[in-house]
């Protein structure tokens, strides 16, 4: 457990510091940033660590070590934890997202308006939930409770992740301490999925990966999306993504001018 505990630890601090790290970086070259457009902030090296957590997590459907870990971290969980269960991780991993929200709604501007960001979001939701479903579907890894064979990757973490990176790309101009909170839920979710018996480590690791790539292509992909649709005229349409009774999907609400 004390392995278990120091991994995700250490897991948690090194992208809470790449975070920081990224957002300071970014208020430093805020000027020369503005002179290279289309250039993506030249910040492929912040995928360093998503692309690192679903590397991790893709080589553990194969490797017999990575496997033993997972069994090994479920064993020291139900020993030190028999017949824990909570369902705070069901609610947890939205609380990133919502957060943003609710911070605007309390007058703290974020960097996208009502529309581009809820467009953003639902943009990094669609392209989450299609990877982790079709990832789910193909790799047929069996749950540690075995309650069906969906458990890579997992779905929950994977959402908390994304509305972490989300949280932190509206407000990191504002304090890094938003997104650090963000991913502290995100984190937070995670590790409930292991004691929860819901998840293998892997399927965690791989989750978080999935859900930061996710918002990151969304914030990187808007922008050319929007000028070619909207071509910089008023929208009237806003698009949201929403759950409900175990169900994913989009709404939206669209004002006819008068």
């Amino acid at each position: 457990m004390r392995l278990l505990l120091c991994a995700l630890s250490s897991f948690f601090f090194n992208v809470c510091t790449a975070q920081v790290s990224d957002t300071t970086t970014l208020l430093q070259n805020s000027t020369i940033n503005k002179t290279l457009p289309g250039s993506h902030n030249g910040k492929l090296h912040t995928l360093i660590i998503p692309v690192a957590c679903i590397t991790y997590g893709v080589i553990s459907l194969h490797s017999s070590g990575l496997k033993k870990l997972d069994a090994d971290t479920k064993y020291e969980i139900k020993e030190d934890h028999p017949g824990y269960a909570t369902k705070l991780d069901n609610y947890l991993q939205y609380t990133p997202a919502l957060a943003v929200y609710g911070l605007n709604a309390a007058g703290i501007k974020g960097k996208n308006n009502l529309r581009d960001r809820t467009i953003i979001y639902g943009i990094s939701t669609l392209l989450s939930s299609a990877t982790v479903l079709s990832l789910k579907k193909i790799t047929k890894v069996e749950r540690p409770d075995g309650s069906g064979a969906n458990s890579f990757p997992s779905g929950h973490t994977t959402t908390a992740f994304a509305a972490a990176e989300f949280l932190r790309e509206e407000y990191k101009d504002q304090s890094p301490w938003y997104g650090i909170a963000g991913y502290g839920a995100a984190a937070a979710t995670g590790i409930l999925r292991l004691y929860n018996n819901r998840h293998w480590v892997s399927d965690v690791v791989a989750g978080a990966g999935f859900g930061v790539l996710s918002t990151k292509i969304a914030y990187w992909i808007y922008p050319a999306l929007k000028r070619k649709l909207f071509k910089n005229k008023p929208m009237h349409a806003i698009v949201m993504p929403f759950y409900q009774n175990h169900s994913t999907g989009f709404a939206m609400v669209y004002h006819f001018p008068h």
